[in-house]
């Protein structure tokens, strides 16, 4: 049995033992079928109202099993490092507050809401995780494509004006964004959101990876535009796109300045 299986386990008995505790319910590769030995265990532990201000997440987590770390993210996550090197979210909220799953639906797709059902006391979870499934947001929309291109313009060019100042570390970390959202447009083109991008795509991909040298770095430029430019007269022809040929044209002279 995987460890990680057994910290479900564990966080599902300390619910069902814990009076303060009126619902729970896990998200992530584990709920899709898809946990192995390296993912990460994910919760949302909903609590009594009235119990909240005596409420200690810590101490609460401790007993589930032994850690190391604990600490708050940037996106307020309660992040957990077991002494297994595993890694845990866990989100605890009143449980005034389980509708907030509703808000889960345009996130993702939910191929098994049941899986996601941990423990519940309010008889109110069940519904909501039910209303989970069925068919994910649609992204092959306008919206998201141009998400895609603006965000682009916007990363590269703070990539390049960085590096042309010197500071090629935030330069290659500015490269990242620009993966990112050349990655979105690739999984538009070749209509996947979950499944592995195509060879062709991982080459092109390959191409805007840079070590901390400066003629890589812009090398790594240079390609992104070349990518985006080919996706750009691909998605153009079946999305409105707000990025056209003539701001690509300005970006590879900017570029070579």
């Amino acid at each position: 049995m995987l460890i990680q299986n057994k910290i479900i386990q564990s966080v599902r008995d300390k619910c069902i033992a814990d009076e303060f505790v009126s619902a729970c319910m896990m998200y992530g590769s584990f709920t899709k079928g898809e946990g192995d030995q390296y993912s990460d265990v994910e919760f949302y532990i909903f609590i009594e109202d009235d119990k909240m201000e005596k409420f200690s997440s810590r101490h609460w987590v401790s007993e589930v099993y032994p850690i190391h770390l604990i600490f708050y993210n940037e996106y307020g996550t309660e992040v957990v490092i077991f002494s297994n090197m595993i890694r845990g979210e866990f989100h605890f909220l009143p449980v005034s507050k389980i509708e907030i799953i509703k808000s889960f639906k345009p996130t993702g797709l939910f191929p098994d809401p049941e899986s996601m059902y941990i423990y519940d006391s309010t008889e109110q979870l069940k519904p909501l995780l039910d209303d989970l499934g069925g068919a994910g947001p649609d992204r092959m929309t306008d919206e998201n494509v141009n998400f895609a291109f603006n965000n682009f313009v916007n990363a590269w060019l703070m990539g390049v004006n960085v590096m042309r100042r010197g500071e090629l570390a935030r330069s290659l970390e500015a490269l990242t964004l620009v993966q990112r959202y050349i990655l979105q447009l690739i999984r538009v083109k070749e209509n996947t959101v979950e499944r592995c991008i195509s060879t062709e795509s991982y080459k092109d991909y390959v191409s805007i990876t840079s070590k901390l040298k400066e003629n890589e770095i812009k090398l790594a430029y240079k390609n992104a535009l070349n990518i985006v430019e080919a996706l750009n007269e691909m998605l153009g022809s079946l999305y409105k796109v707000d990025v056209d040929k003539d701001l690509i044209s300005k970006l590879y002279s900017y570029l070579n300045e």
